[in-house]
C-alpha cells in the first residue's frame, strides 16, 4: 500500500466504496486503517461526493464518524462536512446533519464554516436551502444567533424560503441577546420571512411581543395583539400572559386590568399562569386584598391555586407582617393536598424572624425536620441573617459550620450577610477578615460586599473613611453600582451635606449608572428632610420618565415633606393628583396628612379626614388616634379626647405612653386635677397602667419626665412626699401631689413614677372597684 501512486487512487476509491457498502457494523470500519495515509483532502471529497455512496447515507455517516477520530483533516477544514451534507439532506437526515454542524461550529473559533457557507469555493457543493436552514438552527444552538442572522440574510438574497421553525428558532434566540439592535433585527426578519412566502403563526408574534416587553415597549407589544390578526393569527394565553407578566413586574396594575378585560373580550380564557401573574403583581405592591380576589376568581374559573400561588400570597402576607394569616394559608394548602415546600417554610421562617417572633420561627425549623422537608442554602442564610441581626455573631459562624456539614457551600450572600453583621456590630476588623476568607475561597467579593462596608461607615457617620474606600474601590476591582452611590448619597444627607449628595447624583448619571426606585426614594427623602421638597418633586418627575414605578414610599415622602414645611395645601394637592394616577394611600399617608393638619391648627379638617377615612373602611392604627388626641388636647376638647380614647379601646388599638402622656399633660396644664386623678386610677383599674409603667422602666428616654434633669431641693421634696404617700397606701393623695408638681413645672425623678404605678397596680389586684371617667 505504501507504494501506491496517484494512478492507483481510483482503485483506492473503489475499494473503500466497496468496503463501506458491505460494512454492517462500526467495528468493520477498522479494516480501513491501512488506507488512512492516502486519504488526502481531494480523495476524501471524492469519496464523500460519490454517487454510489450517496444512496447509502448511513454508510457515509458511519465512515465520517470513524474518520473524525482517525483523520485530523476533518476537524481542521469544513469542506468534507459540506461535501457530506447533501447526501444526508436528500435522505431527510436533518437531525444528523445538524448534529455534525453543531459539533464542528463548537470548535470553529475562526468561523471558517460560516465564511465558506456564505462564500463557497469550487471544492464544495452548491449551496442549497436545506444547508442554510439547518445551519441557522446549528448556529443558534451553539449561542451564535447573529451569525445565524447573516445566513438568513443570504437566504433572503437567494430568494430561498426558510422553514417557519427556522424563523421562530432564530427570533427566539435574537430577542434574548444583550444587544440594543436585536429586537429591530427580529422585526426585519419577520417582515423578510413574510416577503419570502413564510406563513407566520401566533408563536412568531409571541416572540416579538416578548422582545418588546424586554425593551419595555409596552405599547408596541399590545399593538401586536391586533396586528397579528392581519396575518390570520389569533392571540393566545402566551400572548397575553407575556404582556401581563411584564406589566405586573413593573407595577402597572391598572394597565394589567385593562389588558385582562381585552383578553376576555377576545374570547381568550385566563389560565392558571394568568392568575398567578396577577397574584404576583398585587403581592409585589402589597395589595393583598386584590391578590386574594384574584385567587377567588381563579377558583370560580375551576382553576385551583397551586403551590406557587400560595407561596406568593404567603410571601405578601409575611412582608406585611400578617403572620397569622400566612400560617392560616399554609393550613389551607394542606387541605387542598398541596404540600408546603422549602420555599413555603423559608418564607414563613423569615417572616417570623422579621417580626421578632423568634420562638415560632424556631418551631417551624423543627417542623421542617419532622416533616422531612430538606432545608436548603436559603434556610441556612436566613438563620445567618437572623443571628447577625441579633448581634449573635458566634451563633452565625456556627450556622455556617453546620451548613458545610450538611453539604451546602456558603456563598457570597452568606459571607456578605456575615460582613454586614460585623459592620453593624462595629467590628470592622472582623468584617475585613471575612473578606479575606472570601478571597481565599475564590468567592466573588462583589459590589454588595463593598456596599455593605460603605453602609457601615455611613451609619457610623465616618464619611471620610467611606469616601476613601469609594475612591480606591475601582483599583481593587469593584464595579460601582447605583447602590454604591445611593449609600453615599444617604450618608451625605444624614451628615447634613445635601450639596455633596446632589453632586454624587450627577456623577452617577454621568457614568450612566441607572438609579433604582430605592435610590430615587433615598434622594427624594433626603431632599424632603433638608426642606427642599420642590426639588424632591423634580426628582419624582424625572423618575416617571424612566421605566421605574414610584411606590407608596415615594409618594408618602413628598407628602410628608410638604407637611413638614407647613405647606399642607400643597401636600393635599399632590396627594389628590397622585391618587388619580393609581396611588393607593395607606395608613402612613393618613397619619402624615392628619399630623400636617393638626400642626397647622386645622383640627376640624383633620377630624373630617379621619371620619372620611374610617367610612371607607381603611386601616388606622394607634398613631392615627394619638395625633388627633394630641391635637384635641391642645384645644382642651376633653369630651372628644375621651371619646377617641374609648374608641381606641373598643377597636383594641392599645393606647401607649404617647396617648397617656398627651391626656395627662393637658389635664394637668388646664388644672383639671380631679379628672387627671380619675384618669390615672382608670388606667390602673384597666391594666393599661402596667404597660405604661413598663415603658417608663425601660429608661429615661421612654418618658417625658426624665431623671436626667438635675435634682434640686424642690424636686427632692416633692419626690419624697409622693414616695411616702405611696408607702402609706394614699395613692389619690400621691396623684394629687404629682399633678400639682406638673402644674408648677417641677420634673420628678423616674422612680417616683415607677413607685406610683406599681402601687396602683397592686391596689388593682386587691380591689374590684371600677372607676369611671
Amino acid at each position: 500500500m505504501t507504494n501506491l501512486t496517484p494512478r492507483d487512487q481510483p482503485q483506492i476509491l473503489e475499494t473503500i466504496t466497496t468496503l463501506l457498502i458491505s460494512t454492517k457494523t462500526p467495528q468493520q470500519l477498522q479494516s480501513l486503517k491501512p488506507y488512512i495515509p492516502h486519504l488526502t483532502e481531494p480523495l476524501l471529497l471524492s469519496l464523500l461526493r460519490s454517487r454510489t455512496l450517496a444512496s447509502h447515507p448511513s454508510s457515509l455517516l458511519s465512515f465520517f464518524h470513524w474518520a473524525q477520530a482517525h483523520i485530523p483533516l476533518l476537524t481542521q477544514t469544513p469542506r468534507p462536512l459540506l461535501t457530506l451534507l447533501p447526501s444526508l439532506f436528500s435522505h431527510n437526515k436533518f437531525a444528523d446533519a445538524k448534529t455534525l454542524l453543531v459539533q464542528f461550529i463548537s470548535s470553529d473559533s475562526q468561523n471558517t464554516l460560516h465564511r465558506l457557507i456564505l462564500h463557497p469555493d469550487d471544492a464544495v457543493p452548491r449551496r442549497c436551502k436545506a444547508l442554510l436552514d439547518t445551519s441557522i438552527g446549528a448556529y443558534v444552538h451553539v449561542g451564535k444567533p447573529h451569525l445565524a442572522a447573516q445566513l438568513f440574510s443570504k437566504m433572503k438574497k437567494l430568494r430561498y424560503r426558510p422553514n417557519l421553525l427556522t424563523c421562530n428558532t432564530l427570533l427566539n434566540a435574537l430577542v434574548r441577546c444583550d444587544s440594543s439592535h436585536s429586537i429591530a433585527m427580529c422585526v426585519d426578519i419577520v417582515r423578510d420571512a413574510i416577503g419570502l412566502g413564510v406563513t407566520v403563526n401566533t408563536g412568531t408574534f409571541n416572540i416579538l411581543i416578548y422582545g418588546h416587553c424586554l425593551e419595555n415597549k409596552f405599547r408596541d407589544a399590545v399593538d401586536l395583539l391586533s396586528k397579528m390578526t392581519e396575518f390570520g393569527c389569533q392571540p393566545d394565553n402566551v400572548s397575553y400572559n407575556t404582556i401581563l407578566d411584564w406589566l405586573c413586574k413593573k407595577g402597572k396594575l391598572s394597565e394589567a386590568r385593562e389588558l385582562l378585560m381585552d383578553m376576555k373580550l377576545r374570547g381568550v380564557l385566563p389560565n392558571r399562569n394568568t392568575y398567578n401573574i396577577l397574584v404576583f403583581g398585587y403581592c409585589k405592591l402589597g395589595w393583598l386584598r386584590e391578590a386574594a380576589q384574584v385567587v377567588e376568581l381563579m377558583t370560580q374559573s375551576n382553576l385551583l391555586p397551586d403551590v406557587w400561588t400560595y407561596n406568593m400570597l404567603i410571601s405578601g402576607l409575611c412582608g406585611a407582617g400578617r403572620m397569622e394569616e400566612a400560617i392560616r394559608l399554609r393550613g389551607e394548602m394542606e387541605k387542598l393536598k398541596l404540600v408546603p415546600d422549602v420555599v413555603t417554610y423559608n418564607t414563613l421562617i423569615n417572616g417570623y424572624f422579621e417580626g421578632n417572633d423568634d420562638s415560632k420561627a424556631l418551631e417551624l425549623l423543627e417542623e421542617i425536620r419532622e416533616r422531612g422537608v430538606r432545608a436548603n442554602e436559603v434556610t441556612h442564610n436566613i438563620m445567618v441573617k437572623w443571628y447577625c441581626k441579633e448581634g449573635k455573631m458566634d451563633e452565625a459562624r456556627d450556622t455556617i459550620r453546620k451548613m458545610k456539614e450538611e453539604g451546602f457551600a456558603p456563598c457570597s450572600i452568606t459571607y456578605n450577610t456575615l460582613i454586614n453583621g460585623y459592620c453593624k456590630a462595629g467590628k470592622m476588623e472582623e468584617a475585613y477578615r471575612v473578606m479575606d476568607e472570601m478571597f481565599r475561597k475564590g468567592l466573588d467579593m462583589n459590589t454588595f460586599t463593598l456596599n455593605t462596608i460603605l453602609h457601615a461607615f455611613c451609619s457610623q457617620k465616618k464619611l471620610d473613611k467611606a469616601f476613601t474606600l469609594f475612591h480606591t474601590s475601582v483599583e481593587r476591582g469593584y464595579i460601582l453600582d447605583e447602590v454604591t452611590y445611593g449609600t453615599l448619597i444617604m450618608g451625605c444627607f444624614k451628615n447634613e451635606n445635601p450639596d455633596k449628595a446632589l453632586e454624587l447624583w450627577e456623577e452617577m448619571k454621568e457614568k450612566q449608572i441607572l438609579p433604582s426606585i430605592v435610590t430615587y426614594n433615598s434622594i427624594i427623602g433626603g431632599l424632603c428632610q433638608s426642606g427642599k421638597t420642590d426639588q424632591a418633586l423634580d426628582k419624582l418627575n424625572e423618575l416617571v420618565t424612566t421605566d421605574l414605578i414610584p411606590d407608596e414610599t415615594t409618594y408618602n415622602t413628598i407628602i410628608h415633606g410638604y407637611c413638614r414645611e407647613g405647606l399642607v395645601e400643597k401636600a393635599f394637592q399632590f396627594h389628590n393628583k397622585m391618587v388619580e394616577k393609581s396611588f393607593k394611600p395607606d395608613v402612613y399617608t393618613c397619619n402624615i396628612l392628619l399630623s400636617g393638619l393638626c400642626s397647622q391648627g386645622m383640627l376640624e379638617k383633620a377630624l373630617k379626614l379621619f371620619n372620611t377615612w374610617i367610612s371607607k373602611g381603611k386601616d388606622i392604627d394607634a398613631v392615627t388616634y394619638n395625633i388627633l388626641i394630641s391635637g384635641l388636647c391642645k384645644e382642651r376638647r376633653f369630651g372628644d379626647v375621651f371619646g377617641l380614647y374609648a374608641d381606641m379601646i373598643e377597636k383594641k388599638l392599645a393606647p401607649d405612653r404617647y396617648t397617656y402622656g398627651a391626656i395627662l399633660s393637658a389635664l394637668a396644664d388646664t388644672g383639671e386635677i380631679k379628672e387627671a386623678e380619675e384618669f390615672i386610677l382608670k388606667m390602673g383599674e384597666t391594666g393599661n397602667l402596667h404597660d405604661w409603667s413598663l415603658k417608663i422602666d425601660k429608661g429615661p428616654d421612654a418618658v417625658t419626665c426624665e431623671s436626667s434633669v438635675e435634682s434640686d431641693s424642690t424636686t427632692l421634696a416633692y419626690s419624697d412626699q409622693i414616695n411616702q404617700l405611696c408607702t402609706q397606701g394614699k395613692y389619690k393623695d400621691a396623684i394629687h401631689i404629682l399633678l400639682e408638681s406638673k402644674q408648677k413645672g417641677i420634673t420628678l425623678n423616674k422612680d417616683v413614677y415607677i413607685n406610683l404605678m406599681e402601687g396602683l397596680i397592686k391596689r388593682r389586684k386587691g380591689t374590684s372597684k371600677v372607676f369611671s371617667l
